[in-house]
């Protein structure tokens, strides 16, 4: 089609600052057209008056002309040359693309205990004392039981456990094969009953208090002894 106006959006060019529209970027084209430079300005204060009332939310900042005449540039390329009252912002520079951070690989055989476990073997392996290394072993099998019953969502034998520490270790963390962890329901449900149990034998033990014509209550036995 030859006629601009029966264009279709996508057949033009890219609108490079959406809040002003299409047709004020064809102004602001045809603006840099004008050969004589004072009409030329002076068409820009006209344009620059006309797109602060575009984009009211501008004003809500105190240097709002300051960035209309930003916003003038930019949708001209960088190209206008006019007797502004502000410098002319320098083009942005080409985007580059991100160096990538990087993935953190630790290279470790048993993952799914997790890098700070086997941080903390390998720190507990440095124990020169017997006796604490074997209090650690057997405290760090249990945190292992653990992290590997909530990344597999099942059960694991005692004994994978106490081999797979052995392993990690060097064989500097070894307990015996008959060594008994932590249960699961002890692993799993202790604390969240302990919890609550704590919370209903204080809530019973303050209403007690706070009833002292209860016969049960130690304050109402000593006030009918006197």
């Amino acid at each position: 089609m030859d006629k601009q106006g029966l264009l279709y959006n996508t057949e033009r060019g890219q609108i490079i600052i959406s809040e002003y529209g299409r047709n004020m970027q064809e102004m602001i084209r045809h603006l840099m057209e004008i050969e004589d430079r004072q009409k030329r300005t002076e068409a820009a204060n006209f344009i620059i008056s006309v797109m602060a009332q575009m984009n009211p939310q501008v004003k809500q900042s105190d240097d709002y002309i300051h960035k209309l005449w930003d916003h003038l540039y930019i949708i001209s390329d960088y190209q206008l040359d006019v007797d502004s009252p502000f410098p002319a912002p320098q083009p942005l520079s080409e985007a580059t693309k991100p160096q990538h951070v990087g993935y953190q690989n630790h290279n470790i055989k048993y993952g799914h205990y997790g890098y700070y476990m086997a941080k903390m073997i390998e720190i507990a392996s440095e124990r020169e004392d017997e006796e604490m290394r074997h209090a650690l072993a057997y405290s760090i099998a249990n945190q292992m039981k653990r992290n590997f019953m909530e990344w597999s969502g099942n059960m694991v034998n005692d004994q994978q456990i106490i081999d797979d520490l052995k392993a990690m270790s060097n064989g500097r963390l070894e307990l015996p094969d008959e060594t008994k962890l932590s249960g699961t329901n002890d692993i799993l449900t202790k604390p969240v009953l302990s919890q609550k149990q704590g919370k209903k034998k204080k809530k019973k033990q303050s209403n007690l208090k706070a009833d002292m014509n209860n016969p049960n209550n130690p304050a109402y036995k000593k006030r009918k002894l006197q």
